[in-house]
């Protein structure tokens, strides 16, 4: 991927997923596949960014499966050293 920092790097994304969280829509219980995707920067950049400060946080998301995919919510920056945003759907209730 492109970071789009001051200046333009090119990064690796690792993408894990822990597992599954519940929640309820309308009543119904579903289950959504929680992703973590981590920025790996390359080099000595690499190296020396998480000593500095400078690695990016983590950015969660869960997407809810099945035959069509659904975005159900995130958690992370979405700007390079930008704050910590919370987005996700007004109906789902999560424990």
């Amino acid at each position: 991927m492109v970071a789009a920092t001051p200046k333009p790097r090119l990064v690796k994304l690792a993408i894990a997923s822990p597992g599954e969280d519940a929640f309820s829509v309308g009543g119904s219980s579903r289950k959504a596949t929680h992703y973590v995707i981590k920025v790996e920067i390359g080099g000595a950049a690499g190296a020396v960014a998480p000593m500095v400060g400078k690695q990016p946080t983590e950015t969660h998301v869960w997407i809810l499966s099945g035959d069509a995919p659904a975005f159900v919510k995130l958690e992370g920056a979405l700007a390079y050293e930008g704050p910590i945003w919370r987005i996700e759907l007004t109906s789902p209730v999560w424990p």
